[in-house]
């Protein structure tokens, strides 16, 4: 798990439901430029992989239900912009789901969206 070898820290998360059914996670992501994987991805100018991006969503909706689940259909994934974690090591996440584990996501910071995320989970 990307949380667990130090990629990133949850610096700050909120959680609300919504009016129609939903739960509404907010959170903070520090992001480790020092981490190895930027060792390769790329060594002067690091760039934040896709498929961590991805992870994180699945890490953190995990966390939040407090059990392992698995991507079962991504309907849309955009990977809009790249995240330097030297210029933006500070991430913001919005991560909406309801009880069938119908997710929406973003990663952004400051008006920028770097990936946006809409598909299902399961246990």
């Amino acid at each position: 798990m990307l949380a667990e070898s130090n990629f990133y820290s949850v610096a700050k998360s909120e959680v609300e439901s919504t009016e129609a059914g939903f739960t509404k996670l907010k959170a903070i992501l520090d992001v480790n430029a020092e981490h190895n994987i930027f060792k390769g991805h790329f060594p002067s100018v690091p760039v934040v992989p896709g498929v961590c991006m991805m992870q994180i969503i699945k890490e953190i909706l995990e966390a939040q239900l407090g059990q392992e689940t698995r991507l079962k259909t991504a309907a849309n994934m955009k990977f809009l912009t790249v995240i330097n974690p030297l210029e933006n090591s500070s991430v913001q996440l919005e991560l909406i789901y309801n009880d069938a584990l119908v997710v929406n996501a973003s990663l952004f910071n400051e008006g920028v969206v770097y990936f946006k995320f809409k598909g299902q989970f399961t246990h």
